[in-house]
């Protein structure tokens, strides 16, 4: 099938927005780093909903849940998060090429569904690298995303690990309802974990 690399992705991009949700204090869920930014509690809201509205409107791809969890913690989140976009995943990896290459409707224009999937993930990873940020203010460690981060190991050249928080979706869900894993980080080492460390 020539689009399993974006059914594929869209799975990996699911564990992704977990593990970051799963980093977020739960006494940090109504900080606001700015009177225009978005809490942690709402970037869980605006994942769920925007998804669900793109997936069912755009995509033709309905969850018989609700939109949100009927409890608005943390956890609570993480498990309806993985529910719904666990019947999502079932449903894209029973489309055949013709529907990724459909043309559908992309708010006031016409787009491919291959493409509005793409968009899809990279608006999911934009509002994630917002939590990340929120992390490194909190100063806490990042685990890995899509590679190394400073407390991983620094940069990849430099042979830095990729060390997940956690590996699969149902060992997150039953971590995290047990108070949660932290896996130790070697922390940036003695080189600089970024490309310009004096500019």
């Amino acid at each position: 099938m020539r689009y399993d690399f974006l059914v594929e992705t869209y799975k990996t991009e699911r564990i992704k927005t977990l593990s970051v949700w799963s980093q977020i204090p739960d006494t940090r869920m109504s900080f606001r780093p700015e009177p225009r930014a978005r809490t942690p509690l709402e970037h869980m809201v605006h994942q769920c909903v925007s998804e669900d509205t793109w997936m069912r409107t755009m995509l033709g791809i309905t969850v018989p849940l609700p939109m949100l969890p009927s409890v608005e913690s943390r956890l609570s989140f993480l498990e309806h998060y993985a529910a719904a976009s666990a019947v999502r995943l079932t449903e894209l990896e029973r489309k055949p090429d013709e529907w990724f290459e459909a043309p559908t409707t992309f708010f006031d224009t016409q787009r491919l569904r291959a493409w509005v999937l793409t968009r899809r993930l990279t608006h999911s990873s934009h509002h994630r690298g917002q939590l990340t940020v929120y992390l490194r203010l909190w100063g806490q460690p990042l685990y890995s995303t899509y590679g190394p981060s400073a407390d991983t190991g620094g940069l990849f050249q430099n042979n830095a690990a990729v060390i997940y928080r956690y590996r699969t979706i149902g060992h997150l869900l039953q971590a995290e309802a047990a108070g949660g894993e932290f896996p130790a980080l070697p922390g940036p080492g003695q080189q600089a974990p970024t490309e310009r460390p004096d500019g």
